[in-house]
């Protein structure tokens, strides 16, 4: 059984969204494709491959991770010690 992206909800918004591209990620979080990208391959956000490699992330995902940045990083000694600041969407990111 695949999961595909369902469609923006009627006023363009993806809040409803429950699987994300590397791209939509990236507007939800607001930070860049790159650090998308960046923050997987470090394994600070978790993600699952298409077949044909694509990364996608489902909307509990990157909450969890947003979560674990409220939290100061507790759950993961790698997080801990980065500092988190406030993206362009006001949602909580790493720098």
């Amino acid at each position: 059984m695949s999961t595909v992206p369902t469609p923006p909800n009627a006023n363009g918004g993806s809040s409803r969204q429950l699987v994300f591209t590397s791209s939509q990620a990236a507007v939800y979080l607001g930070v860049s494709l790159a650090t998308i990208r960046r923050w997987t391959d470090a394994g600070h956000i978790s993600c699952y491959r298409t077949p044909g490699g694509q990364r996608r992330f489902s909307r509990d995902q990157l909450d969890a991770f947003t979560e674990s940045l409220r939290r100061g990083g507790r759950d993961d000694p790698a997080q801990a010690q980065q500092h988190t600041v406030v993206g362009r969407s006001g949602r909580a990111v790493v720098a």
